[in-house]
């Protein structure tokens, strides 16, 4: 299945940000189609060669509730992605943010769902 949502992108300098967007593929953390507003990558680069990168975090939204996370950015291709670990905690605090499920409403399911307490599932 392919999954990707929309997210929002911040480069974080010293003296200021770059916003952008992308859409993270929730099946293996790569953001593509990073766009950045009010800036040219064509004239000043990308923003992660900049001398006074920082860092770069994105945030997922969904009906006036984000769900923060880091992203990495690879120097050399320019890709922007999450690591594994952090792929997992941004499916889970979406779900209990978005859904209103918590940590152990999921568990439950996911127990439910692998069969612990009863029957099967397929």
């Amino acid at each position: 299945m392919d999954l990707k949502v929309p997210i929002k992108i911040a480069d974080e300098l010293s003296d200021e940000v770059i916003n952008g967007t992308g859409l993270l593929d929730l099946a293996s953390g790569e953001i593509h189609r990073v766009t950045y507003q009010d800036y040219d990558v064509d004239v000043e680069g990308l923003p992660v060669d900049s001398e006074d990168y920082e860092f770069t975090s994105g945030i997922l939204s969904n009906n006036g509730k984000d769900v923060e996370f880091g992203i990495k950015v690879n120097k050399t291709t320019g890709q922007y992605s999450v690591t594994a670990d952090e792929l997992l905690e941004i499916k889970t605090r979406a779900a209990a943010l978005f859904a209103g499920l918590s940590a152990q409403d999921m568990l439950a399911s996911a127990e439910a769902k692998a069969g612990k307490g009863g029957k099967s599932a397929k």
